[in-house]
This record gives C-alpha cells, sequence and structure tokens, in this order.
C-alpha cells in the first residue's frame, strides 16, 4: 500500500473514531452539560472541537510511524497500546456527557493517562516522533482530567 494512503487512512481511523465520540459529546454539551456547576478554569465549549481534531490528526500520524516499524514483537505491542488507549478515550465521551456519570468517567480518564503513559514509552522505543507528538495529547488529557474530577466534586 501507498504510503500516503497508510497515512491518510491512519488519520481518517482516528478521526473517525474521534467523531463518533464527539457527537455523544455534542449531545451532552448542549443540554445536561449547561445544567451543571462547572469550575472557573473550565474552557469554552468552542475550543474542545479544534483541539481534539488536533489530537487525533497527530494521534493518526503517530500511529502511521509506528505501523512503520521492523520489528514485529515491539510493533504489535505498540499497535495493541495504541488501541487500548483510543478504546478508552471513545468510551470517556459516553461515560461523561451521554449517561453522565461523571465519578466514572473520571476513574476512566485516569485509566487513559496511564495509558497514554505507556503508549508515550512504547512508541519511543520504536520512532521518537510518533512518541513525542503524543505530548500534547497528554497534556490536554491531564488538563481534562482536573477538570472532570473538578465538575465531580462540585456535582
Amino acid at each position: 500500500m501507498n504510503k500516503a494512503v497508510k497515512l491518510i487512512l491512519c488519520i481518517a481511523l482516528t478521526l473517525s473514531i474521534g467523531s463518533i465520540g464527539g457527537i455523544a459529546t455534542a449531545s451532552g454539551v448542549n443540554d445536561w452539560y449547561t445544567t451543571i456547576n462547572l469550575p472557573a478554569f473550565n474552557p469554552p465549549n468552542y475550543l474542545f472541537g479544534p483541539v481534539w481534531t488536533v489530537l487525533y490528526i497527530l494521534m493518526g500520524i503517530s500511529f502511521y510511524l509506528i505501523l512503520q516499524s521492523h520489528d514485529p514483537i515491539l510493533r504489535k505491542k505498540a499497535i495493541a497500546i495504541f488501541c487500548i488507549q483510543l478504546f478508552l478515550n471513545f468510551c470517556w465521551s459516553f461515560l461523561f456527557f451521554r449517561f453522565q456519570l461523571v465519578g466514572v468517567a473520571f476513574i476512566e480518564i485516569i485509566l487513559i493517562w496511564f495509558s497514554i503513559i505507556i503508549m508515550i514509552f512504547t512508541f519511543y522505543r520504536i520512532n521518537k516522533t510518533a512518541s513525542y507528538i503524543q505530548i500534547p495529547y497528554l497534556l490536554w488529557v491531564s488538563f481534562a482530567s482536573v477538570l472532570n474530577g473538578s465538575i465531580w466534586v462540585l456535582n
């Protein structure tokens, strides 16, 4: 398969999964989320979409770089970790926005955070660039974890 096509497919995969989660988020943001107590540092709602879009694109690029690895054992481990963190990421929107399980979502986002750490270290062994471009994702999920925890405490 052509490298450009593979890159596009990797980005499309992550954006597609993010878009499905975004549907759950959109319905909650326009309904339930407007009625709860939010911390003073809660960013404006319009910021979340663009930030997540960039992060999903970076995830796709990173995944593409990992798929280029010539070490099948390490590549397989990295793919598994990537899929686990992406699945956890996907589930969070439904837990938080769709089902309004803020406490469960908080526990789950901590699992996402740990899975990102593991992914970064695993990716580093294969491709340093793939690892480094996950740092904005880790930083955003760190912030989102504090936000989620604060919302849980306030409500």
